[in-house]
């Protein structure tokens, strides 16, 4: 008799949710720049909007580097993507202590509007992006759009074969 293969020694196929949602998170970033930018401009001139802009880069690449290092750690296996996603968390947190401290000194740098940027945006679009994530298995990341069936809103074979037989039953 064989034994149960250890599912920690996986790997996930397929296209990652975390990378579709990322890109998501980005394409919210870029809309709320040019209104975060302005109101650095408003309070700190043109170096408030310089550090906004600074900060929303740092937490876009970011949500990108999170997702695109989770994604690539469970094509490896289940047990790489759990320790990506606690020590990646840790690293990435350095990285944005890093771009921080590198420029800290710099003529543009308003450290106020930067690390309010940094903390309300990291949370901000976080909170924004809940209302469009799936929690589902059927269609993992993003929500489908509405009105689309589950074969038009999902390129898993699996998903549009499992519509087509509750439609012919």
């Amino acid at each position: 008799m064989n034994a149960p293969a250890n599912p920690l020694a996986m790997r996930m196929e397929g296209p990652s949710p975390a990378v579709e949602v990322a890109k998501d998170l980005a394409r919210r970033g870029a809309l709320i720049a040019p209104v975060a930018a302005m109101v650095g401009a408003i309070f700190w001139g043109t170096d408030g909007a310089a550090s906004v802009a600074y900060a929303l880069a740092i937490v876009v690449v970011n949500f990108l580097l999170a997702a695109w290092s989770l994604g690539f750690a469970a094509r490896i296996s289940i047990a790489l993507m759990a320790g990506v996603a606690l020590f990646g968390f840790l690293i990435r947190l350095g990285l944005i202590t890093l771009a921080v401290l590198l420029v800290r000194d710099a003529a543009w740098v308003e450290l106020i509007p930067l690390g309010l940027t940094l903390i309300i945006t990291h949370l901000g679009l976080l909170f924004w992006e809940m209302r469009f994530v799936s929690a589902s298995l059927a269609f993992p990341g993003l929500k489908p759009k509405p009105g689309l069936d589950a074969a038009q809103a999902s390129n898993s074979p699996t998903i549009s074969d499992l519509s087509e037989t509750k439609e012919h039953q």
